[in-house]
């Protein structure tokens, strides 16, 4: 191996490794948001995970030490506040955390329901950035996630695609204003996790078989890609303002579900 090999791969290595720093997932006590912080811990990162679900949530005997549960409430910005405030210096926010969607018709929604989902994911989003970024050491990162929903609407869903849509555009401006300080956001496809656990064994297969056969990647994502997209983002210094799409391909074809 060349001399320059060797040096990129060293670096390469280098640049994927958070020791020493405190990530905190918002919405990680499940699906997607455990397995980025799993992919954290396993970069070797001190992880926080906070969520609605009370601390005790089984982890893998290789991360598990290094991971601390607590319970917070995002549409409550007291919690948040005072969250944060126990938390202390962090170096990387993710906030994965969905409210739950109840498709139905634009004309038969209402407003509470529509609210709620609006509050849960848009401003619960951003209560946990304000009260993060000014506890962020030098080189840090806050990263949001969204969905495909953000640029590909389906009837019924139209509360999701507006507040997945105000979530990226405000990333984008946050970037700038909260700059060096990075802010990004992921848009996951459809992804094999506890969202489909409505789903039995029969259907869930039927919905993979779906996806092998019309996305370009020909698999369903897992939680493990949103997780090696997070680390990507936390540890690349020079990615700010960027919308990852992490979807297989998704956008691109037409999917029955």
């Amino acid at each position: 191996m060349s001399m320059e090999r060797l040096t990129l791969v060293v670096d390469i290595g280098r640049m994927q490794t958070l020791r020493g720093q405190r990530v905190v997932v918002i919405g990680g006590t499940s699906g997607m948001g455990r397995g980025a912080a799993r992919a954290a811990a396993e970069a070797s990162a001190e992880v926080v995970v906070a969520g609605r679900r009370p601390p005790g949530a089984r982890a893998p005997e290789a991360w598990k030490d290094q991971v601390t549960e607590v319970v917070v409430d995002v549409t409550d910005e007291r919690a948040v506040r005072d969250l944060f405030q126990g938390i202390g210096k962090l170096d990387h926010l993710l906030v994965t955390a969905t409210p739950p969607a109840s498709p139905r018709p634009f004309l038969e929604q209402d407003e509470a329901t529509a609210r709620s989902f609006l509050d849960g994911k848009l401003f619960g989003s951003l209560a946990c950035a304000r009260h993060a970024a000014p506890r962020m050491r030098s080189g840090g990162s806050i990263t949001f996630l969204t969905g495909c929903a953000a640029i590909r609407p389906r009837p019924g869903l139209s509360m999701v695609t507006a507040t997945f849509a105000a979530l990226e555009a405000i990333s984008q401006a946050l970037a700038l204003e909260l700059g060096p300080l990075r802010v990004n956001t992921i848009r996951p496809g459809l992804v094999d996790s506890e969202m489909w656990s409505f789903l039995d064994d029969r259907a869930r297969e039927q919905l993979r078989a779906k996806v092998r056969a019309a996305f370009p990647a020909r698999r369903i994502g897992s939680v493990e890609d949103i997780g090696h997209a997070a680390v990507f983002l936390m540890t690349n210094p020079y990615v700010t303002g960027t919308v990852l799409e992490v979807s297989g391909g998704e956008p691109l074809v037409s999917l029955d579900l």
